[in-house]
């Protein structure tokens, strides 16, 4: 099957100094674990290899880009259609080892967690599934009601486009498929490499339908032609 056919509160009493520094002490702890840092306003950096300037956003303390990576490296990569000007509006399409290596110096491809946790930090109901792929049944998280926020204003066909309530603004730059060379579903579909593999020959990535309002987590073959967003490393 090709992986891309769709599927009361409490008076305090009395209490010593050091009992209530530590109560202090706790309480903001899980404060700050609880309420994700975000800032929907834009970020600017230019990627020094090649001048190319880039957006980026902060959702749930991490800072994404909020474009599609179009860098050409020394792997494989394509325009979708064999289009520059494809690559101008989607970005490229990167084989997952050329996507590994692709990303600018201080940011890295995401890994599966690092998408949950942009899926926890804007609303999205995690809803765990079993899916079929190519070779054999897998594991998947999928997270509701985070599709329509993730996808930009403009630019998906027929009435796809989202709210892009965080600035992420994915375009439906379609995928490459690895047998002939095939291109699909530009203006239908994003596909996003992450940096988690599944076995030697694939890896997971997430993907966005113009007609649902999910965030969907399937694995490919590494020899796909998927999208690729970067996130900044951490301190």
């Amino acid at each position: 099957m090709n992986r891309f056919i769709r599927h009361g509160s409490v008076s305090l009493i009395a209490v010593t100094l050091i009992g209530a520094l530590c109560l202090c002490g706790c309480a903001n702890k899980t404060r700050r674990a609880s309420v994700p840092e975000t800032q929907t306003a834009s970020i600017h950096f230019t990627d020094s290899r090649d001048g190319r300037s880039y957006r980026a956003v902060k959702i749930g303390g991490l800072i994404w880009m909020a474009e599609d990576l179009n860098y050409q490296p020394r792997g494989k990569s394509w325009c979708y259609g064999d289009s520059g000007s494809n690559c101008g509006k989607y970005g490229r399409l990167y084989d997952w080892d050329a996507a590994m290596a692709s990303c600018p110096a201080g940011w890295h491809l995401p890994s599966r967690l690092e998408w949950d946790k942009l899926g926890q930090a804007i609303g999205g109901e995690r809803r765990p599934s079993r899916v079929e792929n190519e070779i054999d049944s897998i594991d998947v998280v999928n997270w509701y009601d985070v599709g329509k926020k993730l996808k930009a204003k403009e630019g998906w066909n027929d009435n796809g486009n989202g709210s892009d309530d965080y600035g992420f603004s994915s375009l439906p730059g379609g995928y490459r498929y690895y047998e002939r060379g095939r291109f699909n579903y530009a203006g239908y579909r994003s596909h996003y490499w992450t940096s988690t593999e599944n076995g030697d020959d694939r890896a997971y990535d997430r993907d966005l339908y113009h007609d649902e309002d999910y965030l969907y987590e399937y694995d490919g073959d590494k020899a796909y032609g998927l999208s690729v967003r970067c996130v900044q490393d951490g301190d």
